[in-house]
């Protein structure tokens, strides 16, 4: 079986007519079977008010679908959170009488320029996804991250978490540690789309049902994951590419949000030196917070309290 994870940015619900409604809470998850084919179609519903809720389902999508309707600033928004986040292979779908050219500038110098304009069919496009994941790439070799999404206690199983695989192999059975926790946890059993699996690769969407921790010891952002397979600190280094919008000092003590993953967390700058391109900055940050990452992985820098732009860039981290 293979799945392809899809954000969708867009009218809410358009996704309802590609795939069944699943877990909806602040994002929604839509979910569609053909044969050994899945998609999982993530959508932000409780954006824009929430904007955490985009930064979420787009951690989660390996393709996107952008649906515009009129040019605003959350359309803006969308674009560069889909740019900052890397999400460089999409579908763009066009609508009341917008056309190519009015969108180019926008999208122009970002990952959006190599997306598809498709038409405004939901069963073309469905057949169009379904393709995509037939020919999704080999897995990821080694053991299996799963950043931890949704956590609930069932009713004659136990504790069960939802996410999706971001890198290598989970088996039933395999002992996780459970970050950023020190509690180690077995997989009693998977579940992909409903079914049981003994195993699950990289980009499928999972339930598992963990033995050795209690719901209640979970938080969304937090990750399974072998021993020493990840860092967990609450301070990071790394190298700050600014979106080309971006026009405020970065300061030290300034609170910037770093999205990686399902974690969301608030860090405070505590210093910044310039590179030798205006748009790039050697930033370190501090937080009460762990942050768990594999070394070299990127993540999305946001500004909370700007009346504007929110966006700030990315950061790899060291």
């Amino acid at each position: 079986m293979t799945n392809l994870n899809v954000v969708v940015l867009g009218p809410p619900g358009f996704s309802k007519d590609i795939g069944k409604i699943g877990t909806n809470t602040d994002i929604a998850f839509y979910n569609h079977k053909k044969g050994e084919t899945t998609l999982t179609l993530i959508e932000p519903s409780r954006y824009p008010e929430k904007f955490s809720s985009l930064f979420f389902a787009v951690s989660l999508g390996d393709v996107a679908v952008l649906v515009i309707e009129e040019i605003t600033a959350v359309l803006g928004e969308c674009i560069l959170m889909l740019d900052c986040a890397g999400i460089d292979q999409g579908y763009l779908i066009l609508r009341n009488y917008l056309d190519k050219e009015q969108i180019a500038p926008l999208i122009k110098g970002t990952v959006l320029e190599g997306y598809e304009i498709v038409s405004d069919d939901t069963n073309l496009l469905r057949e169009r996804l379904l393709h995509e994941a037939e020919e999704r790439k080999s897995p990821e070799e080694g053991k299996g991250i799963i950043p931890v999404d949704h956590h609930f206690n069932v009713k004659g199983i136990g504790t069960v978490i939802l996410g999706s695989v971001i890198a290598g192999t989970i088996h039933k059975h395999d002992q996780v540690r459970v970050y950023p926790t020190t509690i180690t946890a077995t997989v009693r059993s998977i579940q992909k789309h409903d079914d049981d699996a003994q195993d699950a690769v990289t980009g499928d969407r999972v339930g598992l049902a963990l033995k050795g921790i209690d719901a209640e010891m979970l938080d969304r952002g937090y990750v399974l994951a072998p021993e020493h397979a990840v860092v967990q600190t609450t301070t990071i280094t790394g190298s700050l590419t600014l979106i080309p919008y971006w026009k405020e000092p970065i300061r030290e003590q300034m609170v910037l949000y770093v999205g990686h993953w399902m974690q969301f967390l608030p860090f405070r700058v505590t210093g910044c030196i310039p590179g030798e391109n205006p748009r790039e900055k050697s930033i370190t940050l501090s937080s009460d917070h762990e942050l768990m990452y594999r070394p070299g992985d990127s993540a999305v820098l946001v500004y909370l309290e700007s009346e504007k732009l929110r966006i700030v860039g990315s950061i790899l981290l060291a």
